[in-house]
């Protein structure tokens, strides 16, 4: 059996922020920033609300038309927004009594760039 040697993607790289899976291993700190993300995507709730959030015209809704949606206190919908939120999924404004959401396009491209296949990048490029 041979050794490979494996390339650790420097924080201070041009692609850290975008490295790909397939290009070479993520470090630590990258790794622990992904899971975060993907454990708030890993709640069938969450993934409807930034779905919801994401395809809303002008891009920015109420946490009052998210509720009824659900069978979900609106207390309990503010936490899973919230968990939006700690993730850099989304970002939110407060007006009034109300906040409003609006997904963080950035934080998606960059959860897109690591999960395209070099192969994939190559063919879209």
């Amino acid at each position: 059996m041979s050794k490979q040697e494996l390339v650790v993607l420097a924080q201070d790289d041009a692609d850290a922020c975008c490295g790909r899976l397939g290009s070479a291993p993520l470090d630590e700190d990258q790794a622990g920033d992904l899971a975060k993300v993907f454990k708030a995507l890993g709640d069938p709730v969450r993934l409807r609300l930034l779905s919801m959030i994401a395809s809303r015209a002008g891009g920015e809704v109420c946490v009052c038309e998210l509720t009824p949606a659900f069978e979900l206190s609106q207390p309990t919908i503010s936490h899973h927004l919230k968990l939006l939120r700690q993730a850099g999924l989304v970002d939110s404004e407060r007006r009034g009594t109300w906040v409003y959401y609006r997904v963080l396009p950035a934080a998606l491209e960059r959860l897109a760039a690591v999960l395209t296949t070099p192969q994939a990048a190559e063919v879209n490029a």
